[in-house]
């Protein structure tokens, strides 16, 4: 399936998030019943196990992903980064205190910045996966780590067709009743049905810088985390 491809369009994701800024937060703790809540601060525990020193959230959006790693690492320099001001904004008025406006296609950061890497629910809205997954590599140490976190479809056959009619028949009007924004929430069930999940996400990373892969399917799969390290240059 490629439902998602012509909406990843980076001028119209930019200007969606940006219409969704006030309302993203709530409209994710609600339409996910407080699951994302859960899910970020699984992936700051798997992190912090890596002890990074610094690290980059790109896509941060509201700061929620970055601001959990804070409260994991308190001793870590945690900066975010997004394209949307909007929501970077938003992001600075629940204590991020550090962010970036950046494209993740083209960061404004030199080689080897970073001890790790993070994005959640992110990658899939990029325009190229694989150009992002390379400079994120770019700006990792040689003993960097990436952490990606993002939706998937369950494994299960009654799971998965039960989460498709709720991604695509009752999210949009959900979610269009309590951002104002249904359209958006149609392009999300777009983009989780394009985006590879699971061992196709595995070999994506391990194909453009990126070494031991490995997928932790959270609540029956509806999310997943992946973690990866920097593959050594030959």
């Amino acid at each position: 399936m490629n439902h998602g491809s012509v909406a990843r369009d980076p001028a119209l994701v930019r200007e969606m998030f940006d219409r969704l800024s006030r309302r993203y937060d709530l409209a994710n703790h609600l339409l996910s019943a407080g699951s994302d809540v859960l899910w970020r601060r699984r992936s700051a525990t798997l992190l912090a196990q890596r002890s990074p020193a610094c690290v980059l959230d790109l896509a941060t959006g509201t700061g929620d992903l970055a601001l959990a790693l804070s409260r994991a690492m308190p001793r870590a320099e945690i900066v975010g980064a997004d394209f949307s001001e909007e929501m970077l904004a938003m992001a600075r008025r629940k204590g991020l205190s550090r962010t970036v406006v950046a494209d993740a296609l083209h960061l404004p950061f030199a080689a080897q910045s970073f001890d790790a890497v993070t994005i959640g629910f992110g990658l899939r809205n990029m325009s190229d996966w694989s150009a992002a997954l390379r400079e994120m590599r770019r700006v990792l140490t040689s003993h960097g780590h990436l952490l990606v976190l993002d939706f998937s479809l369950p494994q299960g056959r009654f799971l998965r067709s039960a989460y498709r009619f709720y991604l695509h028949r009752l999210l949009p009007p959900l979610s269009g009743f309590i951002s104002g924004q249904a359209a958006a929430y149609q392009y999300l069930g777009a983009s989780i049905e394009d985006f590879p999940a699971g061992e196709a996400m595995c070999r994506l990373m391990n194909e453009n810088g990126f070494a031991n892969a490995t997928a932790e399917p959270l609540t029956g799969g509806i999310s997943t985390i992946y973690l990866a390290q920097v593959q050594p240059r030959p």
